[in-house]
């Protein structure tokens, strides 16, 4: 099986790491083998390993930390991308202002409250944690994208992670 993946100039480097040594280990963990060029080609024997690797070097395209990605590895883990393409550059600005907040504190609070990480990179906010974290996550973002407050957003995102939110709705 082979996947192509492209990701930006500058975070090819980081892909490699030092010495090859990111790219060694994510080799190691997922059994696939990468040849980075114009584009990223991720090819192996084993689908699951192959789309694996695929999602780690989407991720540190998406301007994730090889640390944080080491996450992906983990049973269960996953890499949810929300794309602001179709915005304009002062809209995206404003929007991933709203989701980072004054300081990282919006941004903060969700990543302690859900478990997920966070990161904002060229028109896409990006996601990596278990579904059970990242859902309630990306609700609180879209939630503010959308425009709600910001105490609404937190207060939804608690709920859903209680399950409380699904309670209200079955009532």
């Amino acid at each position: 099986m082979i996947e192509i993946v492209r990701i930006p100039e500058e975070r090819k480097p980081v892909l490699i790491g030092k010495d090859g040594r990111v790219k060694q280990w994510i080799e190691k963990g997922t059994g696939a083998s990468i040849e980075v060029s114009d584009a990223v080609e991720i090819s192996g024997d084993d689908p699951l390993g192959v789309l694996k690797a695929k999602e780690i070097v989407t991720a540190i395209g998406r301007g994730f930390s090889p640390k944080t990605c080491r996450r992906l590895l983990d049973e269960g883990c996953e890499l949810r991308v929300i794309s602001l393409e179709g915005e304009t550059e002062k809209k995206r600005r404003r929007l991933f202002g709203r989701v980072i907040g004054r300081a990282g504190r919006s941004r903060e609070k969700i990543e302690s409250d859900t478990g997920t990480r966070i990161c904002v990179f060229g028109k896409t906010l990006s996601l990596i944690g278990k579904p059970e974290e990242t859902g309630p996550a990306e609700d609180a973002v879209e939630e503010l994208l959308a425009g709600k407050k910001h105490s609404w957003a937190y207060r939804k995102m608690r709920m859903k992670k209680s399950g409380e939110l699904e309670k209200a709705i079955a009532k």
